[in-house]
């Protein structure tokens, strides 16, 4: 697969400056790194991006992430792996993700609640910029149409 061009992340310096100040925000809140690529490849599995999906299962090996923990974030409500605080984050990620395909309440009290349980507001905060980050790469991705393992790893 070749890339139809140069992701536009790369082609606008004063972009690319921009997200990479949300990433230091993103890493400034708390959240481990393991979460954030937890949260970066459900969305990026949810999302259908290939280059994000091979580049969040790449870093979370880097983190020292289990291979099992790797291959069950699509079935994590299934898998034995993950903490309470990280389905949480996979339950909120996946609704923010799918926000459009909601009917009612996008995110709702009880799993706000549940998430509130678990992280504090700058947490929270780096949570969700995560999640919206991997949320706006993956549609810049999947519209140049970004060939897995290209730039990241």
């Amino acid at each position: 697969m070749e890339a139809r061009m140069t992701n536009p992340a790369y082609v606008l310096p004063d972009v690319m400056t921009g997200i990479q100040a949300i990433f230091k925000g993103i890493n400034s809140s708390g959240i481990s790194q393991e979460l954030q690529e937890i949260v970066g490849l459900r969305t990026s599995q949810i999302n259908g991006c290939s280059a994000c999906v091979v580049n969040h299962a790449k870093s979370m090996r880097r983190t020292g992430a289990d291979e099992d923990k790797i291959a069950a974030v699509a079935a994590w409500q299934e898998a034995p792996y993950f903490s309470s605080a990280e389905r949480a984050a996979l339950s909120l990620a996946e609704h923010v993700t799918r926000v459009a395909d909601r009917s009612g309440e996008a995110i709702p009290d009880t799993l706000w609640d549940e998430i509130a349980d678990h992280f504090s507001e700058a947490e929270i905060s780096g949570l969700l910029m995560s999640i919206g980050i991997t949320n706006l790469f993956n549609r810049l991705n999947v519209t140049v149409k970004e060939p897995a393992g290209q730039r990241w790893g």
